[in-house]
């Protein structure tokens, strides 16, 4: 026959553990309703940028997973929608890194000729812009969108692509020939 024996618990460090589970449980809290205000907002950011109703998503889960990890650390305090949009930058950054890497392992990248001047003052239609931009190489994408779209110098550019400055303005000047020749095949002005 089987004897169950009751196991004595010690009850005197439960006061600690209930004050810990339910600070965890505040943190949940707040995080739920930043969610719920900041997700509009960090999907508005993303989606136009990255052209991909999927990959914006995928984006939105990387960038509040970070948000919760940096709470459960307490690197950061306190998490605001403006922190998120700025991690959200950061995360769409890497996926166009990691395209690019991909990009590369597909096939060679020949470099376009350079352009010393930019004399090109048309007026642009946004829809043709759009399609022309997500038709670029990721890593001409991910210049002209930090440098026009997100107003960013070319300085903080660089910072974002992890490249040297010079090497930013180059990349720049054949992403902007890039879409140039595209723009002008889209609109026949060529």
């Amino acid at each position: 026959m089987l004897s169950v024996t009751r196991r004595k618990v010690d009850r005197s460090d439960d006061d600690g553990a209930m004050g810990e589970r339910a600070e965890a449980e505040e943190r949940g809290t707040v995080l739920l309703e930043l969610y719920d205000r900041a997700l509009p907002q960090v999907y508005g950011y993303l989606l136009p940028r990255c052209g991909s109703p999927p990959v914006a998503e995928d984006l939105c889960a990387e960038t509040f997973l970070a948000a919760v990890t940096a709470v459960q650390r307490g690197t950061v305090n306190p998490v605001t929608v403006a922190w998120l949009v700025g991690v959200a930058r950061h995360k769409l950054v890497d996926h166009w890194r990691r395209l690019a890497r991909e990009q590369r392992k597909l096939a060679l990248v020949h470099d376009q000729a350079t352009v010393s001047e930019d004399p090109w003052d048309a007026h642009l239609d946004a829809a043709v812009a759009r399609a022309v931009l997500a038709e670029l190489g990721v890593h001409h994408r991910a210049a002209l969108t930090l440098r026009y779209l997100d107003g960013l110098g070319v300085a903080e550019v660089a910072d974002h692509l992890g490249r040297t400055l010079h090497a930013t303005e180059a990349l720049l000047v054949r992403a902007r020939s890039a879409f140039r020749r595209a723009y002008d095949e889209r609109t026949g002005d060529a």
